[in-house]
């Protein structure tokens, strides 16, 4: 940055035939105008001008058309630092202001600033030096992010077409190249759970999907500890979705109680999703429910009814949580009596899903119970016996 000062010229004022004397210069005034990146004026900014030699501060802001202004600083060495809404944008480690100058003019243009370091220009050979290598490591890792890119690309496809072992091959060695990227292992443990689903030994089965849980946990502590620096606005919605997939495996490989806890932490990770988050807690619950276990049951409708609450519009928890109130219905003569709000749920299903793949069995369920089929839910019609 160009530094220069104003020399202004003290006028000599006669009074009759005396001379007055002409004093040492005891204090200085400065001023500056900044500029942002795009070379406008950058309002409410603050200049701070550190005096290294007394360890005096003086604070400036910039008006509107981004000019500061101030008198009475002393003269010495010192440190100014640009700051925006508390943020540092630009600093100068020594700036001298002598006894002989009356006026420092300072001035931050943050564009010509930008385009000076692009050049190099003001650069000192170490500082030159020390660009130099990290230019070097950012075109690194731009090739490198690129190459990543490339080959979770050829995973997906993979993926997709049902070759997990190519794709875990090809994200092990991703994971290789760099081991610090959370998308990488998360799609690593997205393979090994998709891959242990189309096993036929159980032993392997279980090795891979205790594999892709592993992999979940590693996506899942890089996630956070990329967080601890600064979350982006999508992070915890990233973060949910590795605990529901790593959840999903959990609940493959049994672990119930793990996969219950995993669901949890995804749905308040992300209430926005936590309608499917819950979902997924209820079907678990229900399919690991072999005996008709009441609590395990109530445990299922309560997650159930956490995804409505969620969702108001999701037709299967509204289904799901009809079949689980179904397991605690009771026979009266040869009639079905299911606990209340049984036939409002598969009502709430049919109402939103008349055509769906559950329609048939929930008007099946609600004619066991001698109950109506609601076209609309609130307004009854009797069903028609054919």
């Amino acid at each position: 940055m160009k530094r220069y000062f104003m020399v202004l010229l003290l006028a000599v004022v006669s009074a009759g035939v005396v001379q007055a004397p002409v004093f040492a210069q005891d204090f200085a005034s400065v001023k500056g105008v900044c500029k942002d990146r795009d070379g406008k004026p950058l309002a409410g900014a603050v200049v701070e001008w550190l005096n290294l030699d007394n360890g005096r501060k003086y604070e400036l802001k910039t008006n509107k058309d981004g000019k500061y202004f101030s008198l009475g600083l002393d003269p010495g060495n010192y440190k100014i630092t640009l700051f925006k809404d508390g943020k540092e944008l630009f600093h100068e480690d020594k700036h001298n202001i002598t006894r002989d100058e009356a006026t420092g003019n300072v001035d931050f243009n943050l564009q010509q600033e930008q385009q000076n370091a692009d050049k190099g220009i003001g650069l000192t050979p170490e500082q030159a030096k020390q660009r130099q290598e990290a230019l070097a490591e950012q075109q690194k890792e731009v090739t490198n992010v690129k190459t990543l890119n490339e080959k979770l690309l050829a995973a997906d496809q993979s993926i997709k077409a049902a070759d997990y072992d190519s794709a875990i091959a090809t994200l092990t060695d991703a994971t290789q190249m760099d081991a610090t990227k959370d998308v990488i292992w998360a799609a690593l443990g997205g393979a090994y759970a998709g891959s242990a689903l189309k096993q036929t030994d159980p032993a392997e089965k279980s090795k891979r999907l205790e594999q892709g849980i592993q992999d979940y946990g590693k996506a899942i502590e890089l996630k956070k500890k990329a967080m601890e620096s600064g979350a982006k606005p999508a992070a915890n919605a990233q973060l949910a979705g590795m605990y529901n997939n790593m959840a999903q495996a959990e609940a493959n490989a049994g672990k119930v109680d793990q996969a219950i806890a995993d669901y949890t932490q995804a749905a308040q990770l992300n209430p926005a999703g936590a309608g499917s988050y819950y979902f997924n807690l209820g079907a678990t619950l229900t399919n690991a429910n072999h005996t008709n276990d009441a609590k395990l049951r109530q445990s299922a409708i309560d997650a159930f009814d956490k995804a409505i609450a969620a969702d108001p519009n999701h037709a299967d928890a509204y289904y799901y949580k009809g079949t689980n109130l179904v397991g605690g219905a009771t026979l009266q003569g040869d009639k079905m009596v299911a606990p209340d709000g049984t036939a409002e749920a598969f009502n709430k299903y049919l109402e939103l899903q008349p055509t769906g793949p559950h329609a048939e069995d929930a008007k099946a369920m609600l004619a066991s119970m001698g109950a109506t089929v609601q076209t609309s839910f609130g307004k009854k019609k009797t069903t028609g016996k054919k």
